[in-house]
């Protein structure tokens, strides 16, 4: 039980409404952290007009190259930004799977969480080259 205090409860992200109750979708425990991570990566910095510190310059790597300089400081990034805004993580370790597949790159997020010495992990898909919507073949009349 005071594991679950520590980790600590909160609306589930994304937020869903449980169509039974008609509330809000609670989330905890480990689940709660891994959610965290989540949001802190899909937050850009400046996005929160009360907390500008708060979430990652992800959005800044969108049309980086992929060579090994570039996907060093990205993980030097994120590596930083998760430790100093979770304080629920301990033992951070990023590695991204340079093989680009589609577009995307995949970054393999380990991390212990401090408190329990659970060992968990996240694999947080990130887009290089988003390519628009293709546009629908009617013409106008």
């Amino acid at each position: 039980m005071a594991n679950e205090r520590f980790l600590g409860s909160g609306m589930k992200f994304p937020p869903q409404i449980d169509k039974s109750t008609g509330r809000f979708v609670i989330s905890a425990g480990e689940q709660s952290v891994k959610e965290s991570i989540y949001l802190i990566l899909m937050t850009q910095r400046g996005e929160r007009w009360l907390e500008p510190q708060f979430g990652a310059r992800l959005l800044g790597y969108s049309f980086m190259d992929t060579s090994p300089t570039m996907l060093g400081l990205m993980k030097n990034d994120l590596t930083s930004v998760l430790l100093e805004q979770e304080p629920r993580l301990s033992d951070v370790t990023v590695s991204i799977d340079p093989t680009v597949r589609n577009g995307c790159l995949l970054i393999n997020i380990s991390y212990v969480i401090a408190q329990t010495n659970q060992r968990d992990n996240l694999v947080f898909p990130f887009y290089l080259n988003v390519q628009p919507e293709e546009e629908s073949d009617e013409q106008e009349t």
